[in-house]
């Protein structure tokens, strides 16, 4: 595929582990085809336990944000704009709004149900995000 294409398909997958002295411990994460993140971390060392995680899809999926609609929120203004746009199986949704300052914003606009899945879907992204970032820049290079 060259560079740039779009493909619908899209999966990875990166494993790292070793069978020693506290059984087999490993980390390892994948990217599915569906959307979903799957995290599994297995240390034995000090009894520790395994720790699985499923996440991505269940966030998008347990807001209901595909339900919802923009034509009530507010209109992108010189504070700035929100866009978010969602590919889930077969739906794709696109969203634009002006920044969120507060939730008195939210509160206040034509449509604060809406808005608010909006405004508590996009914070969880949001630290979802940065809390990967700050755990990249964590790491020490060799």
């Amino acid at each position: 595929m060259a560079e740039g294409e779009d493909n619908a398909e899209f999966y990875l997958r990166y494993y790292v582990g070793h069978k020693g002295k506290f059984g087999h411990e490993f980390l390892e994460f994948e990217f599915r085809p569906d959307g979903k993140l799957r995290y599994a971390n297995n240390s034995n060392y000090k009894n520790d336990t395994m720790i699985r995680k499923e996440i991505f899809l269940t966030i998008v999926a347990d807001s209901e944000i595909m339900k919802e609609d923009d034509n009530n929120w507010p209109e992108p203004d010189r504070v700035g704009r929100q866009e978010l746009e969602i590919v889930m199986g077969n739906e794709h949704i696109s969203f634009t709004t002006s920044k969120i300052g507060s939730l008195m914003d939210v509160q206040t606009s034509k449509d604060p149900e809406g808005l608010r899945i909006f405004y508590y879907l996009v914070q969880d992204l949001k630290c979802f995000v940065f809390s990967l970032i700050s755990l990249h820049f964590k790491i020490k290079p060799i």
